[in-house]
């Protein structure tokens, strides 16, 4: 299957040290993928590789089949039709919004330039404001304009940084949904960083979660939030608690809960000793004098409450509606759902 990026096995060092480690990643064609990670992770370097900012140790990137770098070529930035839309927006504040739109379509005529940012103007609604300046802009309507200067020049490839972080929270939302319906329109593909899963889970198809230059899981965000291949993925995406437990076999675990049945892909010996991940979400409490659990923590998060529970000496999260106090004994239940265990660390 061709891809619209595809990158090989890539390395890149700093000062001798491996940011990013022999790593790939395929993007599919009007795909958003999102680079998730704590800072340091190497997502923004994975990102500079690509549009060229960075010069390669090893390994190969691919546009739409074309070699963009590799061990014989290096196309440089301006070659590659790329779009970049930076964390600032990075507007011109002398030009108007018609003018940094317009601005990487210096070699078109006239009429042409014209019709394009009238088309761009009406793609992200800011039609009307194209003689304003960048300072008489919302920071949302400032990232519009990046958006759509991006977009004017008909890429094959938009690469964003952070493209959220400087926006309010309450029109944060609006704005992602927004711009993922304007990308889905234009068939675009995309690239973006963020180490907010709010902003990865509602903008992207799929997250590649990075770690210390190596992805560590990639794919849709329920698969990596639910089927997570690690402990960091796991603790990276949510929160959630572990209890001790125990494979009986490939298809069975001992829990203080009871046995529960499961499946695994990994190969586990008799009596293997595990945690299992549970989410706030797999568990539901009620208030009993005879319970097993005591609430110790409790907060209010709007339309439900999140409580921390002492189980059998162990922590557990769960979100209620229900109203609780703290010091109030509760039972615990498991809701039905398919187990995640990893292995117990030595």
């Amino acid at each position: 299957m061709s891809h619209a990026l595809s990158v090989q096995n890539l390395t890149c060092t700093y000062n001798g040290q491996a940011v990013l480690q022999n790593l790939s990643l395929p993007v599919k064609d009007n795909e958003i993928v999102c680079l998730l990670g704590a800072s340091g992770c190497g997502k923004t370097t994975l990102l500079k590789a690509i549009a060229g900012l960075l010069p390669l140790e090893s390994g190969d990137i691919y546009i739409n089949g074309r070699t963009i770098a590799d061990q014989h070529t290096w196309l440089p930035p301006e070659k590659r039709n790329i779009g970049m839309i930076f964390q600032d927006y990075a507007l011109f504040p002398h030009l108007t919004v018609a003018e940094n739109i317009a601005f990487g379509l210096r070699d078109w005529d006239k009429a042409r330039i014209a019709a394009k940012v009238k088309e761009m103007l009406e793609l992200v609604h800011l039609t009307g404001l194209d003689g304003r300046y960048p300072h008489q802009l919302s920071g949302g309507q400032q990232q519009r304009v990046a958006i759509a200067r991006a977009l004017a020049c008909e890429p094959d490839l938009i690469l964003l940084d952070e493209p959220f972080s400087n926006i309010d929270t309450q029109v944060r939302h609006g704005l992602i949904k927004e711009i993922r319906r304007i990308f889905k329109a234009q068939g675009v593909t995309a690239i973006f960083v963020t180490h907010s899963r709010e902003e990865a889970f509602a903008f992207a198809d799929r997250l590649a979660v990075m770690n210390h230059g190596v992805i560590e899981q990639f794919g849709c965000a329920t698969d990596l939030y639910y089927h997570p291949s690690s402990r960091f993925v796991a603790e990276f995406l949510g929160s959630g608690s572990y209890l001790p437990a125990t494979v009986k076999n490939d298809n069975q675990l001992f829990t203080p809960f009871g046995e529960i049945g499961m499946k695994t892909e990994q190969p586990y010996g008799q009596e293997t000793s595990v945690e299992w991940l549970l989410r706030p979400q797999n568990l539901k409490v009620r208030q009993a004098q005879d319970g097993q659990g005591v609430i110790t923590e409790q907060l209010f998060m709007g339309d439900n409450c999140r409580y921390t529970v002492d189980f059998q000496g162990h922590t557990l999260v769960v979100n209620s509606h229900l109203i609780l106090q703290v010091g109030d004994r509760v039972k615990v239940e498991v809701e039905p759902h398919e187990p995640v265990v990893f292995a117990t660390a030595c």
